[in-house]
Parts: C-alpha cells; structure tokens; sequence
C-alpha cells in the first residue's frame, strides 16, 4: 500500500450468485436513491460493459468507469478509485456474472480493494434456501466480507421473515424488494437497450425505483455503509508523454455508434489528443480531424439511415484513401466494410474501405477477452458480436483469447485503417493507441498469434 494518507468513502459491490438477479435494477435504484438525498454516487461497472453504465450514468449523473484488472491492471483500478473516493459520498461497485465467476471475479475485486460486498438473490421459489445459499457464498472465501442480502423478487412480509429468520446474524436481510416490472429496464439482443434511447422512460423507472427501495422493511440498505479506505498507486512514473499533441480525433457517436468507455476519451485526452464527435446518421459531412474512430453500437439497426447518407460516407472514403488513421470496432468494422445485411435479411452498402460483407445471424455470436495483437504493440480488449463477416482480406493477425488456445478475432489493416471486432481498451497500452491514431501508412506484417504478454 502507498505511504500516502488514504481517502476514506462508503462503499458497496453488488454481486449475485448469477446472472439476472436484478444487479444493475438496484444499483441504478441506489445511485438514484443517494442522489436525491443530495449524495455524489460514484459507480464502477466490472468487466467489459457499454449498456449497463450508460444506465447508470443516468442514474447518478456521473460518469461510470470499469473496473477490471485484466482489462486495465491492477494499478489503474486502484487510481481509478482513488480519483473517484477524492468527490464521491459514496461509490458503488456492480459486480459482473456470479460472486465467483471469470477472472478477475468480483470477489477477487472486492478483496484486492477492501470493498464489502452485497449479495442480490431473485428469491423467488425459494425461502430459506435464499439464506443458504447466501451464507455459503458469504463463507466460501476468508478474504472477502460480505455486508448482507438483497432478496429480490420477494413475494410478501412473511417470505421476507421467512428468509430473515434463517439467516446467521452477521449475514443480514438488507432488502426486501418485491416484483415490480416498473422498474425492470429494458432489453435488446445484446442485452440492455442504450440510455439516449428511451432517456424519458428511465427516469420514470428511476424515480419509480427509489420508491420501490423505500418500500423495504429494512432498512439498512437506505443509510450509507461504513467508510473504507481508498489509496492512491505509491508510484513515481512521470506523466504520461502527449504522444497526440495537436491531434483531433473525431469520434462517431449516435444511436448507431455508441460503444465508448468513457476512460478511452479521457486516455485519448491525456495523450494530447482534442476528441470531437460527429453522427454518420445525420452529419452531412466530416468534421475537420486528424484521425476517425468508429466504436462498436448498433448499425445493423440503422443501415438503411447509414447507407442514405452518402455525403458522409464520401468523406470517409476520401479520409481512408489519403491513408489518414482509421479505427473501426465491431459495429465500425461492420459499417466499413461494403454491405451489411441486418436482422430481417436487408443488404445495404456501406462504406467499401474494407472488403468484404457483413450480416447479423441471430442469437448466435462471439464474447469472450482478447489481446489485439497488432504491429503497435498489444492492447487489451474483448468481443461481443452476434453477426459475421465474410470475403474479408487476409487479416495482419488475430487476437490472443484470455483462456483459449484457438486464434480469436482477425485483425485487419490497410493504408491507415485498423479493422476488428474487438473492442479496445485504450490504457491498456497507451503507447500502442498513439501509434494508431498517429500513422498514416500501416505495416503489413502479419503477427503470430502464439505471442506471450
């Protein structure tokens, strides 16, 4: 630990036994909650995850960071929370998956950083079971602290008693929430519907949710935990070198495009770099940059919009033919290359700087993390697709699967583009994302995929 005086702040990670317990629904809830009681609620969403801190950015009116120390390292992590523990009241953690679940697991999270832990269960169909069941996942590692139990779903007074009565005394019933489909956010096919989209309709489900909250009859959950200590990273590197000094980076962000961690800008910013953004659905024409970025999002529901808007995709083509950098994510690989086929069997062109076609395929897709092995050197990242290319070009590599020989994603780049379905994680290796964004004419060496980092 750093030999620097810590930064006290209350604090909670919300994790589950699985998946669809209802985390994100009662982090918003609370973030909410402490909000209007005039709290700064800071939120940390784990692992890779666009839709759920949208929500949760809304919820807290804060920006929402990842915490993951795979995908940042260790070292980021603990800045980030230090940075976030200098303004917050409070600060909470939602944990991805099930207690245990991935690596780094939530509890992993939680015991590198001294953060206690709240179980939330669906506790429906089951009563004292709940209370097992949360008991062994509080008992299951010594390193790890677990606050209590969030019964979600719970069907009356006497399920809650039942639930309470069974649990030891220093595991406590938190909350008590019944089924409320008012608060439940909205979902798509690969997962939570974005927040500008239905903006309106969650503030009704915030505001909803807070009373929903205050409806338990425990009420421990409404008082602010116990403070934790939160260190700053005891080392002495120099600041981080404006390897973009000068540079403008303009940004695609719309309905279509909106896959962005709000850490990439800001480690854009930090490299020097002035981020713009523009809308390829409704931009008529570029704005004046250096470099172009098109994150992940949703084309495939807007390719009739983006194929329309042919005075923009001109401009690109032009950008692309003078070699200026290009970075096209999932949904930006999907929009370069010359058509995609969206989920009810229509081909629109799009923009023709990659070759070859895409198409969505339904429920079937790719996830998993990766290592972007590419000539500027390794970047961490993760996929999360359910659509396909085909007739692409040979790629100049292919990602590096955290837990799986198999190559992952192929890579792809020509003149100054940088092609992939992988979603980047830019302070990861902020090196490496300088040179994409500052290269004009890329190498065409092909990488192994049997590196090691």
């Amino acid at each position: 630990m750093s030999a620097v005086s810590p930064i006290f702040c209350p604090a909670l990670f919300l994790t589950a036994p699985a998946s669809n317990q209802g985390k994100t629904t009662i982090t918003a809830a609370l973030a909410r909650y402490f909000t209007l009681q005039g709290k700064v609620v800071r939120v940390f969403k784990t692992g890779p995850d666009y839709l759920d801190p949208q929500i949760l950015a809304q919820a807290s009116g804060q920006p929402v960071e990842q915490l993951d120390m795979w995908m940042a390292g260790e070292e980021h992590c603990q800045n980030s929370l230090y940075e976030a523990a200098k303004t917050a009241d409070l600060i909470l953690v939602e944990g991805a998956m099930g207690m245990f679940d991935g690596e780094p697991s939530s509890a992993d999270l939680a015991a590198r950083f001294g953060i206690p832990l709240v179980i939330v269960m669906d506790v429906k169909g089951m009563a004292q079971t709940a209370a097992a069941i949360a008991h062994g996942l509080a008992t299951y590692r010594s390193d790890v602290t677990v606050a209590g139990l969030i019964a979600n779903r719970c069907g009356s007074e006497r399920h809650a008693q039942l639930i309470r009565d069974a649990l030891p005394e220093n595991l406590p019933l938190l909350a008590s929430l019944k089924r409320d489909d008012e608060v439940s956010l909205p979902e798509r096919h690969l997962g939570l519907v974005q927040a500008d989209e239905v903006k309106d309709e969650l503030e009704v489900r915030f505001n909803t949710a807070t009373q929903w909250l205050q409806n338990t009859q425990d009420l421990a959950l409404l008082t602010l935990p116990k403070a934790i200590p939160f260190y700053p990273v005891d080392i002495s590197n120099e600041a981080v070198t404006p390897l973009l000094e000068g540079k403008v980076i303009g940004i695609a962000k719309d309905a279509a495009f909106s896959f962005i961690y709000d850490t990439n800008v800001m480690a854009l910013e930090s490299l020097g770099a002035r981020c713009v953004f523009f809308s390829p659905l409704k931009d008529a024409h570029l704005p004046e940059v250096d470099a172009l970025w098109f994150p992940g999002g949703y084309p495939e529901l807007h390719t009739k919009a983006l194929s329309e808007n042919q005075s923009i995709m001109q401009d690109v083509r032009a950008f692309h033919q003078e070699g200026k950098p290009i970075l096209s994510e999932c949904g930006g690989l999907l929009y370069s290359l010359e058509t995609l086929t969206d989920l009810d069997g229509n081909t629109f062109p799009m923009l023709g700087i990659l070759s070859g076609q895409g198409a969505m395929r339904g429920k079937r897709g790719c996830q998993g993390m990766q290592t972007a092995c590419l000539p500027q050197g390794e970047i961490r990242a993760h996929a999360h697709h359910r659509s396909r290319s085909d007739n692409t070009p040979d790629p100049i590599g292919y990602g590096r699967r955290q837990r799986h020989p198999a190559p992952g994603e192929p890579i792809f780049q020509d003149k100054g583009l940088t092609a992939s379905y992988l979603h980047l994680y830019f302070p990861s290796n902020l090196i490496a994302v300088a040179k994409i964004f500052s290269t004009t004419i890329f190498s065409t060496t092909v990488l192994s995929t049997t590196s090691t980092m």
